[in-house]
């Protein structure tokens, strides 16, 4: 039987394995060189090729473009991406080992945008992380979709949703669930 001591420091233990277990689940993206993403918006049909990520640091010209190609599509609004969203995005090509070009179904959503997709429909949520450039809707060419969920879901990075029916999945760079 642990003593009260004894229970503290082995609960203390575990939870502090639990935290760092999704910093090992993360791929372990090299600090120099570049990170490299394709997108084309199946709302627009623009298509990019941008090196987001140089020489240890982001590339402000390169995410400005990236941020006007996810904006919210219905009404034209730009916002800031999370720059983490992208480095999501690049481990999940390094664990599919993918080359091909990210299909966006939705990056960038305006609150007004939310609000009314919201209203219109189920799926939705109130306060998307999409209204805070936290969140992307993907395909990703080459890739079954599944295999793309399960690679989402073994980074532990941040949300992942499945919506097979809907032929994408979502990720975002909030707390750590699934659905």
């Amino acid at each position: 039987m642990l003593s009260r001591r004894g229970f503290l420091r082995f609960s203390l233990g575990v939870g502090a394995g639990l935290v760092a277990v999704p910093a090992l689940a993360r791929v372990a993206l090299p600090q120099t060189g570049e990170r490299v993403l394709s997108f084309y918006n199946t709302h627009t049909g623009e298509q990019t090729r941008a090196t987001y990520w140089a020489d240890g640091e982001y590339v402000a010209s390169e995410l400005a473009t990236l941020d006007r190609l996810l904006r919210d599509h219905r009404s034209g609004e730009v916002a800031a991406m999370d720059p983490r969203l992208f480095d999501i995005l690049h481990d999940l090509q390094q664990l599919t080992a993918a080359s091909g070009t990210f299909q966006v179904i939705s990056g960038y959503r305006s609150p007004a945008t939310n609000a009314q997709m919201h209203r219109n429909s189920g799926g939705v949520a109130r306060n998307s992380l999409h209204t805070r450039g936290q969140a992307i809707d993907i395909r990703l060419a080459g890739v079954e979709l599944r295999d793309l969920h399960r690679a989402a879901l073994s980074l532990r990075a941040g949300g992942v949703g499945y919506y097979a029916s809907s032929d994408f999945i979502h990720v975002d760079t909030g707390r750590v669930r699934t659905w």
